[in-house]
C-alpha cells in the first residue's frame, strides 16, 4: 500500500453543493440566498450590532460622564494594614505584594487610615499629608519619588 492509494472510509465524505449551476442541482438561480435583499449580495453580512433598521441602541442612549485617559489611579494601602509589621521593616512595592496588600503593578498611595504603632521605612509612591505625620510620630519615615514640576 502507498500514500496515494488512501482514501476515505465508504460514505464518510459528501460532494459539496454546486451552488448557482441550473435547476437541476436545486440550488441554481437564486444560489438558495432567496429573492433580493442585502443577504442575497455578494459581502452581504450583518454585523451583531445591527438592529433592523431602527435607532440602535448606542445612538438611543445620551453620552455620560467623562474618563480621563490620563488619570493615574493608585493602589491605596492604610496605615492600620501595615501595623501587624516588625520594627524597623521596609515597607516597599515587593514587600506589600509578598504579604498580599497589593495585587496588581502600579503606583501605590499611603492612606492614614488606622494607626501605626512601630517606626517602619515606608517606599511608596505617594502619601497623604496625614499618613505621613502619623509613620513620623510612630518614629519611621515615609520616601516618595520626587515630582514632576
Amino acid at each position: 500500500m502507498r500514500i496515494g492509494d488512501l482514501k476515505p472510509a465508504a460514505g464518510a465524505t459528501r460532494n459539496k453543493k454546486r451552488r448557482g449551476k441550473g435547476a437541476a442541482t436545486g440550488l441554481g438561480g437564486t444560489a438558495g440566498k432567496g429573492h433580493k435583499g442585502h443577504k442575497a449580495r455578494s459581502g452581504g453580512k450583518i454585523p451583531s450590532w445591527f438592529e433592523g433598521g431602527q435607532m440602535p441602541i448606542q445612538r438611543r442612549l445620551p453620552k455620560r460622564g467623562f474618563k480621563n485617559p490620563t488619570r493615574v489611579e493608585f493602589q491605596v494601602i492604610n496605615l492600620g494594614r501595615l501595623a501587624d509589621a516588625k520594627a524597623g521593616t521596609v515597607v516597599d512595592a515587593k514587600w506589600l505584594r509578598a504579604e498580599g496588600l497589593v495585587r496588581r503593578q502600579g503606583p501605590i498611595k499611603l492612606l492614614a487610615s488606622g494607626e501605626l504603632k512601630v517606626a517602619l521605612t515606608i517606599h511608596v509612591d505617594a502619601a497623604s499629608d496625614a499618613a505621613r505625620k502619623a509613620v513620623e510620630a510612630a518614629g519611621g519615615t515615609v520616601q516618595t519619588p520626587p515630582t514632576k514640576a
